[in-house]
């Protein structure tokens, strides 16, 4: 039985590639290359094994702790597979040109660096992208880039895509410009992301400068960034940027209505970043009442966090438009007081200095000799009730009395057992009623 004429063509040119291949395989050239990159691979191993154990561990044992180039180091050590597998890249890529000077041929080289950059691109992708989908996109995505350009077919198909155009209206996208947009702006999206909290917790570690500084250059440091990913991403696309200032006007006019409080608030936490009148662990009181600890402050409002676990998030334009009181900006310390009744029979005289020492003895009330008259404890009339004279004590802590720092509730507790030790009454309502009988009153 005869074959089709395409069939069998289809079956000679099988026959004579399978034969190319065994000779190409048991050629000298092969061979060369076979042991160019066994050479390589176990250079790579030899010079990675060095650098991550004597060089990297001998650094980082040397250097201080807390310096920045220690955590360098340390990351470096850390990442001892990503550092061995780079260098496998780079001997491969010095192999390739020996085996083209030697024996004029470099598939097979080459082909194994491909498959040692495939490895680093996928070691890199599981190490540091934690996203779920970002991870997903970037194996789908660069791995096959790293094959195509094994293979040699890299560049056909970026220009098949290029000449591949999507219309909308009088615009026209590549699917390769679509592709483009959509892979780098993953990638600055992830370095954006990874570089901004690198860089914020760099700066919040710098102990020379205060925490408002800090909360400043952070900020700063954040839009800084925005912007320059937004700038890059604009030339990524192909967006003239001269075209884009001509109808940014219009654009802006429109935003200005349409985000007027986005901008307020991003305004105002400028100024208050800048003036210092916030700052992150101050203790703060609105208008309405509410209170809390300053947790975060961003660019468009501040976290408050209160005693009871609740998070107030309030508007930075707020704190510019109207007042509030900051608790602990100035000075932690704080006055507080209390005021209960005793009786009249009470010997005031002997009752002031017991109160006045039975406040003092409270660890975390301010007492001593060395402490200003006007912050020591106190104690005196502030009035006559109808059931009893009425005392105020007065007292300063570090902190507000509140949380970890309830000492009103401690000290009420504390004199209460002194009154009942000197057996001091504390009075309750009492009313005299007179009765009038015939002209006559009696009691």
């Amino acid at each position: 039985m005869t074959l089709p004429t395409d069939l069998a063509v289809i079956q000679q040119y099988a026959i004579d590639f399978v034969a190319y291949v065994f000779m190409w395989l048991s050629s000298p050239t092969f061979y060369a290359q076979c042991a160019f990159v066994i050479v390589a691979v176990a250079l790579a191993y030899v010079v990675g094994r060095f650098v991550v154990s004597r060089l990297l561990v001998r650094k980082v044992a040397d250097e201080n702790a807390d310096s920045v180039m220690h955590g360098v180091k340390q990351w470096l050590y850390d990442a001892d597979d990503l550092i061995k597998l780079l260098i496998n890249v780079v001997v491969l890529a010095i192999a390739i040109e020996i085996s083209l000077a030697v024996v004029q041929q470099d598939g097979l080289v080459r082909l194994a660096q491909g498959v040692a950059m495939a490895l680093f691109c996928r070691a890199l992708i599981t190490r540091y992208v934690i996203n779920g989908l970002l991870k997903t996109f970037f194996k789908w995505t660069v791995l096959p880039m790293v094959i195509l350009y094994v293979v040699g077919w890299l560049g056909r198909t970026v220009n098949y895509l290029d000449s591949v155009s999507l219309g909308v209206g009088n615009i026209e996208f590549s699917l390769y410009g679509i592709f483009r947009t959509v892979f780098f702006g993953l990638i600055l999206f992830w370095l954006g992301r990874a570089s901004n909290n690198a860089g914020q917790q760099f700066i919040r570690q710098r102990e020379d400068i205060d925490i408002g500084t800090k909360e400043v250059f952070a900020k700063l440091f954040e839009v800084l960034l925005i912007i320059t990913i937004f700038f890059i991403l604009l030339q990524i696309i192909g967006i003239n940027l001269t075209t884009l200032a001509v109808f940014g006007g219009a654009v802006g006019v429109g935003l200005g209505f349409g985000l007027q409080a986005i901008a307020s608030n991003f305004i105002s936490g400028i100024i208050l970043l800048l003036d210092r009148s916030l700052l992150v662990g101050d203790y703060i009181e609105l208008e309405d009442g509410r209170k809390g600890v300053i947790r975060k402050l961003s660019m468009r409002c501040a976290t408050l966090e209160t005693y009871d676990g609740k998070d107030i998030v309030v508007p930075n334009e707020k704190f510019i438009t109207s007042s509030f009181t900051n608790w602990t900006h100035k000075d932690i310390k704080q006055r507080y007081s209390l005021e209960f009744q005793v009786a009249y029979k009470t010997d005031l005289h002997t009752l002031l200095p017991l109160l006045i020492e039975t406040v003092a003895s409270h660890p975390q009330v301010i007492s001593g000799e060395d402490v200003p008259i006007e912050e020591q404890p106190d104690a005196e009339i502030s009035g006559f009730g109808d059931s009893g004279v009425n005392i105020l004590i007065e007292y300063w802590m570090d902190g507000v009395d509140d949380g970890k720092n309830r000492v009103g509730a401690d000290l009420f507790l504390m004199i209460w057992d002194a009154l009942k030790e000197h057996v001091v009454e504390i009075p309750y309502p009492q009313r005299d009623i007179h009765i009038v009988d015939g002209g006559h009153k009696r009691k």
